[in-house]
């Protein structure tokens, strides 16, 4: 016999509520767990900040590899005549990329940027032929192309040379010089050749650009035996004495391992100083 049913509001179900609840609590659940998944996955995680390494700090490096690379010892005479004046301080706020080396050059400059690294003529008893304002050094051709490649917002009136051996020959590079350069990129052997055979000059050299890039096998312009030694070659007999006269600035550009104390060397950027 069945139950009559009964008259007026139907009464709430408790199970029914108690569903609708636990339905609310899993849609959260969901979007939650959506969110978090696309922070792991999606978001691009922002890059950990470099320590800025100052000026001294870079100078002492740039020394201490120098006289470990030759087996030598600065006397006190020189040791005093190379401040950090001799190290270019970058902007701030400038990540040390490839892309972003004309902002730090052009920063370098200050007001006159633009009548000495675009203009394409040359001036008589001003501006030589082959005398680059800044130039690069690398340890490969594909590092100096690179460079190349993000200075050329710089170099579309006055083109920069390409002083590196690979599918280059020195004669080709020999007529490049004869003209005005006021970018050039290369590798040490080649510049130091094209700089004994009086191609390449040096009088309007203001800023040296020391590639610090290491390659994947860990090898850098200061590390790659070979090219270690000619770099060395190269900055002993050309660069040396100008940065002790205070005519030439060098830039550390990249990261750079600093170790102080014995404790383990870190990569550092010289940057954001």
């Amino acid at each position: 016999m069945k139950k009559p049913s009964r008259l007026g509001p139907k009464a709430p179900n408790p199970k029914s509520k108690f569903n609708n609840n636990k339905k609310k609590l899993n849609n959260i659940d969901k979007k939650k767990n959506k969110n978090d998944s696309s922070d792991k996955v999606g978001a691009k995680k922002p890059k950990p900040q470099a320590e800025p390494i100052s000026p001294s700090q870079q100078l002492n490096f740039f020394l201490d590899q120098f006289q470990s690379a030759n087996n030598l010892q600065l006397s006190s005479l020189e040791s005093d005549s190379l401040t950090e004046a001799c190290v270019l301080d970058l902007s701030q706020g400038l990540d040390q990329e490839v892309s972003t080396l004309g902002k730090q050059v052009k920063a370098a400059f200050g007001p006159s940027w633009k009548e000495v690294l675009c203009e394409g003529q040359l001036m008589e008893g001003k501006i030589d032929p082959g005398n680059p304002a800044v130039l690069i050094i690398s340890a490969s051709a594909l590092r100096s192309l690179e460079f190349l490649r993000g200075l050329r917002p710089l170099t579309r009136e006055c083109p920069a040379a390409k002083l590196f051996s690979k599918h280059m020959k020195v004669d080709d590079q020999v007529s490049i010089l004869k003209n005005r350069v006021n970018i050039a990129s290369g590798t040490p052997s080649r510049i130091k050749k094209l700089i004994d055979v009086e191609a390449l000059g040096l009088s309007r050299l203001s800023i040296i650009v020391l590639d610090m890039h290491t390659d994947v096998k860990g090898y850098s312009l200061f590390t790659l035996p070979q090219v270690r030694e000619e770099f060395w070659d190269l900055y002993k007999n050309y660069f040396h004495q100008r940065l002790l006269q205070g005519d030439t600035q060098i830039c550390l550009f990249g990261r750079i391992p600093i170790g102080t104390d014995g404790k383990k060397k870190q990569n550092k950027q010289v940057s954001e100083q």
